[in-house]
């Protein structure tokens, strides 16, 4: 997949018209006060996992007190698992890193709560977008007319249903309550009784916050490289993009050219510069994913030194 990726992504660079008008321009943006694009979007990495750190914090106080900064530390170490693990999955082996003993496996299911918000917001909006690319969608891929309104009707189902899920943890957790046989490990479960409606409703608007602050980075960097699309349109286009990241499972290590190649087939639509829209889902992914998960894996070291130092 990931050769697979790369070709296909590079076929469609060098079948750009005017590429090397496109590369000049392009180097020209960080030599002017474009730079200052990659600079906002730099500093957003912050606030994006600022706001993870406070929805996890939020979470876990519900059996533990967790501070915002070990929260921060914990997610930012959850970033490093997850690089190389299938969806992201790593990110709760992380986390649990640090919690104490007899509360770890417990931030499982509440962090599993967390990524349920995360994942409703991606497919609501997502579905918004489809809606409103179904003009530009249809009349580009028409082999999608027969089956764009199967799909729409089947996500806003599924929104419907995961809505009802999320919304009713504590019948989710008497349902589970009844199918785990053996009543030592319900400990791992019992946390999600005290979600009350007010909390995931937080959890909610905090993953839409983390959603928007995604699109304004994707913004920022597209402007960088040259791909002057409205705003509204890059959010419209990136909400689909997020939708179809969704539901494809990967790892991380390939996402990137799989990310790129939806990119550039949907906002192909509204711009010529394949090459901006390359660079842009290395840029965003780079910045939002290795970094994070360099400055983790250093949070880890430093972990396990200091407890060797304890010992």
């Amino acid at each position: 997949m990931f050769a697979w990726l790369s070709y296909s992504i590079y076929r469609q660079i060098v079948k750009q018209p005017q590429l090397e008008e496109s590369w000049f321009r392009i180097q020209q943006s960080f030599q002017s006060y474009k730079i200052i694009y990659l600079v906002l979007a730099l500093l957003l990495i912050v606030v994006n996992w600022g706001l993870e750190a406070w929805k996890w914090m939020i979470s876990v106080r519900t059996f533990y007190p967790v501070k915002f900064f070990q929260a921060f530390k914990a997610v930012l170490s959850g970033v490093s698992f997850s690089v190389t693990m299938p969806n992201r999955v790593g990110e709760y082996l992380g986390r649990i890193m640090y919690l104490p003993e007899g509360n770890r496996l417990k931030t499982i299911s509440v962090t599993l709560v967390g990524s349920f918000a995360q994942l409703l917001i991606t497919i609501i909006v997502g579905t918004a977008g489809l809606i409103i690319l179904k003009p530009s969608l249809v009349s580009q891929f028409p082999q999608l007319k027969i089956w764009y309104q199967f799909i729409v009707y089947g996500l806003i189902i599924l929104v419907s249903i995961m809505l009802l899920i999320y919304f009713n943890v504590e019948g989710t957790v008497s349902l589970f309550n009844k199918w785990i046989r053996n009543q030592r490990y319900v400990y791992l479960i019992e946390a999600l009784q005290k979600f009350h409606s007010v909390l995931l409703i937080q959890m909610l608007l905090l993953s839409f916050l983390r959603y928007l602050i995604f699109v304004i980075q994707y913004v920022l960097i597209f402007y960088l490289f040259e791909v002057n699309v409205p705003a509204d349109t890059i959010a419209t286009v990136m909400s689909v993009v997020f939708l179809a990241m969704a539901v494809i499972p990967s790892i991380a290590l390939v996402e990137v050219w799989l990310r790129g190649e939806i990119s550039i087939k949907l906002m192909g639509l509204f711009s010529v510069n394949t090459l901006g829209i390359g660079f842009t889902s290395v840029t965003v992914w780079f910045i939002n994913l290795i970094l994070p998960a360099i400055a983790g894996s250093l949070l880890l070291l430093s972990l396990r030194v200091f407890k060797n130092e304890d010992n």
